[in-house]
């Protein structure tokens, strides 16, 4: 069988990408990114292009900062690689609404993903403004530019049935669209197995080996490789290992794929409101192979350059060979790439068993090659191994995070409490006016919150008032069915008490995509006039799934009642209702420290107070390694640094206290929910605030404001960079092992290392039933008051040659400084 070739600059080849999105990082993030992508071994950058942010009202565009396709796409080109453009417009990528603008919804008569003349005319015109801006650009690979590949829609065949014939029509409409665009690169579309010609339809998943393009004359290419996954407020940490990510995608260049993409490369930070979901938190890391800050994320992207340079080595039989494979014994098969011409050959073993280890001949007579279970081995001339995705041979890093600055060393010793407290700053979110009922417009119905507000904000208030003359409602509940994601009830100016849809104390879970939930609470009612006033809050819009677009919001399709003694009620729902949009701090800019339209007092900082604004001034970390903002102890809710939106917050959303694997075994097939960790801390603690959001000057004062919305304490807040603690590396025998520190660092000492046998993984290593004894002093040696080392792991480098056949391994365990 010939491999489908994929043509790249009029050469066949294969291709390893990966997904970096450019506004969850900064334009001072991108080179850096893109050159760390470069020296994994990738040879394109994919990304999602965001309608909502490049066009927030209608026909008012975007494309500053970090909005600047253009100039990131640039950036990829002067790295020497080449990028992939997934236009959509609808993208998912956990991100709020799924890309979409508010104003699209909105727009009368208008049905979205699906064979709606308003829609598609709407989806042609911001497709036709992407593609018109890359051609002013020359970004496609036919003008000289790095794009080599453009995609419409994502991932509608998952949903497709749901809109029926009008689904099957708009798919078709989305490929006419398209080809009109006139462009020479190919267009995809991911997840659409009745893809029309000439679409070339792609696979998504953990797992795309199997996967067939519809038209035989396609390349068989996967556009997300789920390297990790996104994490729920609540929840734990996902995980997915280097050896079964680098398996996943050994295995589908062995059946025939020729071009992998990893969703994703780096995954970055959900800055301002874009995070989706809901619930989905600030962070989207992924565990990706670039951490969220840009750092490597060890063994995961150490690993994959490996697996990267064996695949290049196999490209001309990839590409231009006769492939066959058979099957040697259960789970077990050899793949034979032979190229006709020469005769060069070349060899894949796979064991897909996830118990047992195999030792097997790739052909008869020649050597037996040891095939750890869950792993492919890739075998040059058939005779000769070159990389098995079970054996890892590269650093991990153990990342910390530590106080900056003078302070530092007191801190790491518990001496004087560590770094210089910050001293905080107050004020009240004004709530006079929603508290007495008065809003900015009104309607006889419970309104749907993201058409109201725009998704301008995260909060939207419903008021009413009712009179209470019956005596049977002196004692009533108030009880609210909301299809919000929080609730926070106020009758006649006093906070009631609030609800979440997801609690943390486990009391409320949620069903499915289902975020609907009941409020009640007794309310001392007044003889007379009372009032009511709901505050409902959104955690990100939805973001996936059929018609997600008209999932409610806010109070809309649900109801409000007043339950007295007996029979006594007062259904609410159809009263005049009141409404206010956002929050008057929101409006009178309390986060943009130069407004000053806030009254900030340093006297009597109230702790645990809901809806209070800080307020702080730091200085700027030294050095350049990632900053962070650690704000456990506070509530909910939103922070900003010199203005600029880092993200909502939540470390009172603590993950389960079960269901983690310390003892991860990642072989067999992978799912989400496995090898999960972080159980029993907050989903996030930690912020990401980009260098470019601080001033250079370290003498200049930064300002950092939180909205805190259900009642926190500032006072344990700080300042913290991200750097490698422990570097621990494991490798193989005949192989190199490279330790790296970050930045200015240098390896300040070898706490564990050992040839031989040695056990347990990093920051557990012993030693095993054998080892040399010089093993410490060898690696001391080539390493120590060095900021990087390369050990050659043989039998000569530490002076023993006595173990006869067996395969031996080095373990080290080191410190940066």
């Amino acid at each position: 069988m010939m491999q489908k070739p994929l043509s790249v600059d009029g050469q066949r080849k294969v291709i390893n990408a990966g997904s970096i999105h450019y506004p969850r990082s900064t334009p001072e993030m991108w080179p850096d990114l893109i050159q760390k992508a470069k020296d994994g071994g990738l040879d394109a950058i994919d990304t999602y292009i965001f309608w909502d942010v490049h066009e927030p009202r209608r026909r008012e565009y975007n494309f500053a900062g970090n909005l600047d396709f253009v100039k990131f796409f640039k950036i990829i080109q002067d790295a020497g690689l080449y990028g992939i453009l997934r236009i959509g417009p609808y993208v998912c990528a956990e991100w709020n609404y799924g890309g979409f603008p508010l104003w699209l919804h909105n727009t009368p008569g208008i049905e979205l993903r699906t064979n709606n003349e308003i829609y598609k005319n709407e989806m042609q015109i911001f497709t036709t403004k992407i593609i018109n801006m890359c051609k002013e650009a020359k970004l496609f690979a036919s003008q000289g530019g790095p794009i080599i590949l453009a995609q419409i829609e994502n991932e509608y065949g998952n949903v497709m049935e749901k809109y029926g014939e009008a689904g099957k029509e708009y798919i078709k409409w989305c490929a006419k669209m398209a080809v009109a665009q006139n462009i020479s690169e190919p267009w995809i579309m991911c997840q659409q197995k009745d893809a029309p010609p000439p679409m070339i339809n792609t696979c998504n998943g953990f797992y795309c080996d199997q996967f067939k393009p519809n038209n035989p004359k396609s390349p068989k290419m996967w556009t997300e490789n789920w390297t990790g996954w996104f994490k729920l407020w609540g929840g734990k940490d996902p995980y997915r290992s280097a050896e079964d990510l680098a398996f996943s995608v050994a295995r589908f260049f062995q059946l025939g794929g020729v071009l992998n993409n990893y969703y994703m490369y780096h995954g970055g930070t959900n800055f301002g409101r874009t995070a989706g979901g809901p619930y989905i938190v600030t962070s989207y890391d992924y565990h990706a192979p670039l951490d969220e800050y840009g750092n490597l994320n060890q063994p995961k992207w150490g690993h994959l350059k490996q697996l990267h340079a064996a695949i290049k080595q196999a490209e001309q039989f990839f590409t231009g060979a006769t492939a066959e494979t058979k099957n040697l014994k259960k789970n077990v098969d050899v793949t034979k790439f032979t190229i006709n011409a020469t005769g060069e050959k070349f060899c894949m073993l796979s064991n897909v068993d996830n118990l047992s280890n195999v030792k097997v001949q790739v052909e008869e007579g020649g050597d037996e090659f040891f095939v750890p279970a869950w792993s492919v081995t890739f075998v040059q001339n058939c005779s000769k191994e070159v990389y098995n995705t079970a054996k890892v041979n590269t650093q991990s890093s153990v990342m910390v995070k530590k106080q900056n600055g003078e302070d530092e060393e007191n801190y790491n010793n518990g001496v004087g409490g560590g770094a210089k407290k910050l001293s905080w700053m107050w004020t009240a979110e004004p709530v006079e006016d929603t508290l007495k009922g008065r809003g900015t417009f009104k309607a006889s119905q419970l309104l749907d919150q993201k058409d109201a507000t725009f998704d301008t904000s995260d909060y939207l208030w419903y008021m009413t008032t009712v009179d209470t003359k019956n005596a049977s409602l002196s004692n009533a509940t108030l009880r609210v069915i909301t299809n919000g994601h929080a609730l926070h009830a106020y009758v006649n100016g006093k906070l009631i008490g609030s609800r979440f849809s997801k609690q943390a104390d486990g009391q409320q879970t949620v069903n499915g995509d289902d975020y609907s939930f009941i409020f009640e609470k007794p309310v001392p009612l007044i003889s007379g006039y009372n009032v009511i006033s709901l505050l409902s809050a959104t955690i990100g819009l939805a973001n996936y799934g059929a018609f997600y677009d008209t999932k409610p919001t806010g109070l809309v399709g649900g109801s409000v009642t007043l339950i007295g003694n007996g029979n006594a009620t007062i259904n609410l729902t159809t009263n005049q209702w009141s409404y206010k949009v956002g929050l008057n701090g929101e409006a009178k800019q309390f986060h943009d420290p130069n407004s000053g339209n806030a009254k900030w007092s340093s006297s009597n900082v109230p702790e645990n107070t809901s809806m209070t604004w800080y307020k702080t001034t730091f200085k700027t970390p030294s050095g350049k390694e990632p900053v962070v903002v650690d704000l456990l102890g506070m509530g909910k809710g939103h922070a900003l640094v010199n203005g600029h939106s880092i993200g909502r917050y939540w470390p009172t959303q603590i993950a389960e206290n079960k269901g983690c694997d310390a003892q991860c075994n990642y072989r067999g097939s992978y799912s989400d929910g496995k090898c999960r960790t972080n159980c029993g801390n907050p989903s996030q603690r930690w912020y990401h605030v980009p260098r470019s959001y601080l001033n250079a000057d370290q003498n200049v004062d930064n300002t950092l404001i939180l909205f805190e919305e259900v009642g926190g304490t500032p006072w344990n807040v700080s300042f913290q960079v991200v750097t490698i603690g422990n570097v621990c590396g494991n490798a193989y025998e005949g192989n190199n092992l490279e330790l790296h520190c970050q930045g200015d660092g240098r390896i300040s000492g070898i706490q564990f290392a050992s040839f031989g046998d040695p056990q347990g993984t990093c920051g557990s290593f012993s030693i095993g039933n054998y080892e040399a004894t010089q093993s410490v002093a060898v690696v001391e040696s080539l390493c120590v008051g060095r900021p990087s080392c390369e050990v050659n792991v043989s039998q000569s480098t530490f002076g023993f040659n006595s173990w006869g056949n067996l395969t031996s391994r080095l373990a080290v365990q080191a410190v940066c400084k």
